[in-house]
């Protein structure tokens, strides 16, 4: 078998002793392939992160959440502006009012009907309802303007809805793009996964995977220049002898990170 496990019984103790080692065994061309797999895994990695912090998303989350408050702002701009309006046609049929019996009065005035007492009152009647005509229309006026002023404030808001619609369709649009970019290198790096992963071995993957799980995403590396590719730490001279000593096939793990490291012309061994 091209990958097995062996395990070397050191000073005649028993398996689990401080002085055993376990070593899984792998022919080096599956265990190279382990670089090419985590190069693929590695940036499917950046590219899933890439993904959930796209800048379009926060931005579309603080959008949405201006858009909503703003369409509260709206219905509650409309209401004011529609009890203004009843207010304004109540007012308006107040001074309508007060004037349909003013022009009766002075129609009657007028023609002189009924004696000089009734006329006098008349007059005076028509003096008072002058003055009250003259105070519903200065009401009238405030109510007016308190009623443009309401209407603008709505057109204004509506102005800054179609704007804010408009932006948000925009990061939706970008953000959709995006993710469809992303995802559309996700496909194209992982396309050959499948086939490395099935020339690497099902005991090799197995610890791959489990030291991915447990280290970030990262689980082989390569030993270059004496350095671990995983921690970038220098590896002291008693584990850099026995990197040099162990078998080819022997697969080496960091001893600070415990990260798979893979030998290649440049370990400096």
């Amino acid at each position: 078998m091209d990958v097995r496990r062996r395990c070397e019984r050191r000073a005649g103790r028993p398996c689990g002793s401080l002085n055993r080692r376990c070593a899984l065994k792998a022919d080096p061309s599956r265990q190279w392939r382990l670089l090419d797999l985590q190069a693929i895994d590695t940036r499917l990695d950046q590219i899933t992160h890439a993904k959930a912090t796209l800048p379009q998303t926060p931005a579309l989350e603080a959008a949405r959440r201006e858009l909503g408050a703003l369409e509260t702002e709206i219905v509650n701009a409309r209401t004011a502006a529609g009890d203004v309006q009843r207010e304004l046609t109540k007012s308006d049929q107040d001074v309508q009012l007060v004037r349909d019996r003013a022009a009766r009065n002075q129609a009657r005035l007028d023609a002189g009907q009924g004696s000089a007492k009734d006329l006098q009152a008349l007059q005076h009647e028509l003096t008072s309802l002058a003055r009250r005509q003259a105070e519903l229309e200065d009401v009238e006026l405030e109510v007016m303007e308190r009623s443009e002023s309401l209407t603008a404030r709505v057109a204004e808001l509506e102005a800054q809805r179609v704007e804010l619609a408009a932006r948000v369709e925009t990061l939706e649009s970008e953000r959709t793009a995006a993710i469809t970019t992303l995802d559309a290198e996700a496909e194209q790096v992982g396309s050959g996964r499948a086939d490395i992963v099935a020339g690497v071995g099902d005991e090799l993957i197995a610890l791959y995977e489990k030291i991915r799980a447990s280290s970030g995403g990262m689980a082989a590396a390569e030993l270059r220049h004496r350095r671990c590719g995983g921690c970038r730490l220098e590896l002291g001279n008693v584990d850099l002898a026995r990197i040099r000593n162990a078998p080819e096939d022997e697969v080496v793990r960091c001893e600070e990170c415990r990260r798979i490291m893979i030998r290649t012309g440049e370990s400096g061994l």
